[in-house]
């Protein structure tokens, strides 16, 4: 806001007739208990909800009669900002200030706390405890308002509210115009078709279940609004974050309209070929190391299945051999072995107003089986599964995998082409060394696929033969150079030392086949002259001749 605006928002909250549970004014001349603050904050937030409201105000330099005197409390802007993770270290899910604002009235300075009203179904704590307001009077939460808000994550749609003060000139031209298309490309068989193309932008969005009656929804700003058209969905966030954490470090962030921004961000991602070399053949054909499908998908469900009462952003991290997706909120409904063996389709969503725009506009696959596919597309690669991580109270991750992690599984996976997704989920598990239930051991045992004694099983090493393109695709993937530089540290820290020729009997016979012997060595002498001069991690204390390689120290 400017300061005018500013001003014009005091006076109008100075106008009020008193005291309301939504706001509350404070002399604070130079300095305010942060304890109590906190306990406001918790107050003014659950009251907000209660209210159904957008928010509340806490205003410091005005005492209770409403007249202007000033305030000296944390006079400087940086300290002012900190307060925003001060108190998000105390809230229920970290929930802050939606904005502190500082205005410069003729009577002095006045800051103005802006306050956002309780996710539905969370009310907000202060260290545990829930705060409310009876007219002017600060206390406890009663119980029956604890429950009512809590009630509300039952009945509430938050993607399907309609935002009054927007319209569709908030929406991206683009982003709609590209939407049109997609649509129309899902929808070729439908009565309706030829009609698509006479339609208005009004009339296609609400065929599309992106807005309600010509009125803008969440969905519609999440998923086609202008990337300054976001304010109107505050607190929650509407932002993708891509991470690239390797040899090189990036990071961008993603706003809306994420019905197109989700391909830029796919760009980013380094999804570079590996080289398979069928049989019968001298050139090499390339193959990604992501499928384009699998990241779409993912990314997708991030969005569809965010938590935005939150207030949090979706994370992309890219890692050499990994890709890592995180959204806020739990697992919805069921558990991911209902999806993958016993094709659940569930019976609630979490955002099912934007989820369903999302299935009418192509971006995730029929609601409820996208997750199976990913797995069966994994699989199909001869790569490990996706693996998810539930352990955090307000957070799903999602782990990509672009790499080989035991070149077994993979090999069982191209001899046995007919293996079903609950043997192979299974397999994973062991290459991941995670433990199995003795009945799962025994499944394994008893189609002879794993080896030793429960529960140190390992999956077996000795197969059939493998022959053709399959077996090329594995003896000719490229690891990442990472990997390789990992296994001479490994060799260093456990040996201390290594002259060239150990190192070549430790790489020589895991580098791809398709690489003749000069080319093998070559990269060797590559990787270590990188690993000395770039990385600085190792050095040569020996001769020219007589290597001696150490690690630094």
């Amino acid at each position: 806001m400017t300061q005018s605006e500013l001003l014009n928002k005091l006076n109008e909250l100075l106008t009020l007739p008193g005291e309301t549970e939504l706001v509350e004014f404070k002399e604070a001349r130079n300095d305010y208990s942060f304890e109590k603050l906190g306990k406001y904050f918790s107050a003014l937030s659950n009251e907000a909800n209660l209210k159904n409201k957008n928010c509340s105000w806490l205003i410091f330099g005005v005492n209770k009669n409403h007249q202007v005197v000033g305030t000296n409390y944390r006079n400087h802007r940086p300290a002012l900002d900190s307060l925003k993770s001060e108190i998000a270290n105390k809230t229920t899910n970290r929930i802050t200030f939606i904005e502190i604002f500082e205005v410069n009235h003729q009577n002095g300075r006045v800051v103005l706390f802006q306050i956002p009203a309780a996710p539905p179904g969370i009310p907000i704590a202060w260290e545990g405890h829930y705060y409310g307001r009876d007219g002017e009077d600060l206390g406890a939460l009663n119980l029956q308002e604890i429950e009512q808000i809590r009630k509300q994550a039952n009945q509430f749609d938050w993607s399907a509210q309609i935002i009054p003060e927007a319209s569709i000139s908030d929406l991206d031209p683009t982003a709609i115009l590209k939407a049109r298309e997609k649509f129309k490309l899902k929808n070729k068989n439908e009565s309706y078709f030829e009609d698509i193309d006479n339609w208005n932008d009004i009339a296609f969005l609400d065929k599309a279940k992106i807005t309600v009656n010509g009125k803008i929804t969440n969905s519609a700003i999440i998923l086609l609004g202008k990337p300054e058209s976001t304010h109107f969905i505050s607190p929650s966030v509407a932002r993708i974050t891509w991470k690239l954490e390797s040899e090189e470090a990036a990071y961008e962030h993603f706003d809306p309209p994420f019905f197109l921004t989700v391909n830029n961000l796919y760009q980013k991602i380094r999804n570079y070929n590996y080289k398979i070399l069928p049989a019968d053949s001298l050139t090499p054909i390339e193959v990604s190391k992501y499928e384009q499908w699998i990241i779409l998908e993912a990314l997708n469900n991030c969005i569809a299945h965010q938590d935005y009462s939150l207030n949090s952003r979706i994370n992309v991290i890219e890692k050499p051999d990994e890709l890592i997706f995180t959204n806020a909120g739990k697992f919805f409904e069921g558990t991911l072995e209902e999806y993958l063996f016993k094709n659940k389709t569930p019976e609630k969503y979490r955002n099912n107003f934007l989820a369903q725009a999302m299935v009418n506009l192509g971006m995730i696959d029929t609601v409820g089986h996208g997750i199976k596919k990913m797995f069966l597309e994994q699989k199909k690669r001869y790569l490990p599964l996706p693996e998810y991580d539930f352990s955090a109270s307000e957070k799903i991750t999602l782990k990509i995998y672009g790499r080989v992690i035991n070149e077994n599984y993979s090999k069982l996976l191209i001899e046995k082409a007919d293996l079903d997704l609950y043997t192979t989920f299974l397999l994973d598990k062991v290459q991941k060394n995670q433990q199995l239930t003795k009945e799962e051991s025994q499944h394994l045992k008893k189609q002879k696929l794993v080896e030793g004694r429960y529960p140190n099983i390992f999956v077996i090493s000795k197969i059939a033969a493998i022959t053709g393109d399959k077996s090329a695709y594995i003896k000719n993937r490229a690891f990442d150079k990472d990997y390789y530089k990992k296994l001479i540290i490994e060799y260093l820290s456990k040996y201390h030392s290594a002259s060239r020729e150990d190192f070549d009997k430790l790489l020589l016979n895991k580098l791809p086949d398709i690489l003749n012997e000069k080319q093998r060595l070559n990269k060797i002498k590559n990787l270590l002259s990188e690993l000395s001069q770039k990385d600085k991690r190792i050095k040569n204390v020996g001769t020219r001749s007589i290597s001696k390689w150490i690690l630094v120290k």
